[in-house]
């Protein structure tokens, strides 16, 4: 008797599509509701579009999905158990991609929030600067957040890295001015005190 191992392969990967395609469509919908101007209601979708990756990723018997970036294991797992699901590799890529781009639109929904949680916005641009150090947009809101939060050095380091990427960004060039204002201000008020 010959098992059809194609077959079964087939059968664990469809709920993992299932619930890949409901993450993605949740994404879309928060990136329509945001296009909208629906922040508060684009800030749902994409926590609802998070859950059904951690969802899958646990479905995958990947439980630490906080730590890293959904199903993103860098050691290989064994292959899944039977009645369990598992990701092609495209499949994993996309989690990863749509992930990250969550985070960044949910920083995104927070920045044009009329109380803004600079907190939240620098841990969600955080999450995606530990996977792409280089991405424009998580630097500046970063930077931005920081800013607001009174740490103007950091805020700096981060508007910096991201006027490297875009050198003609005014919202970049505003957001250093102001910063360097701030720490030459706090600089002279030291100054003064210690005297």
């Amino acid at each position: 008797m010959s098992v059809d191992r194609g077959g079964l392969v087939k059968q664990q990967q469809q709920p993992a599509a299932d619930a890949l395609r409901r993450a993605l469509d949740f994404k879309t919908q928060g990136t329509q509701c945001y296009r909208d101007k629906k922040y508060r209601e684009a800030i749902g979708k994409y926590h609802r579009a998070l859950l059904e990756m951690k969802g899958l990723c646990r479905a995958l018997g990947d439980p630490d999905v906080g730590a890293r970036s959904a199903c993103a294991a860098p050691p290989p797992p064994p292959p899944p158990p039977p009645g369990k699901c598992s990701l092609t590799e495209e499949q994993k890529g996309a989690v990863e991609s749509a992930e990250l781009e969550c985070y960044n639109s949910l920083a995104a929904c927070l920045l044009q929030m009329e109380l803004v949680n600079y907190e939240r916005v620098k841990e969600y641009c955080l999450k995606v600067l530990r996977k792409e150090g280089e991405n424009f947009k998580a630097l500046y809101r970063s930077g931005v957040a920081y800013y607001h939060l009174g740490d103007y050095h950091k805020a700096l380091h981060y508007l910096q890295e991201s006027h490297k990427q875009q050198p003609s960004d005014t919202n970049v060039i505003r957001y250093i001015q102001l910063t360097e204002m701030k720490i030459r201000r706090l600089a002279q008020r030291e100054k003064k005190e210690s005297s």
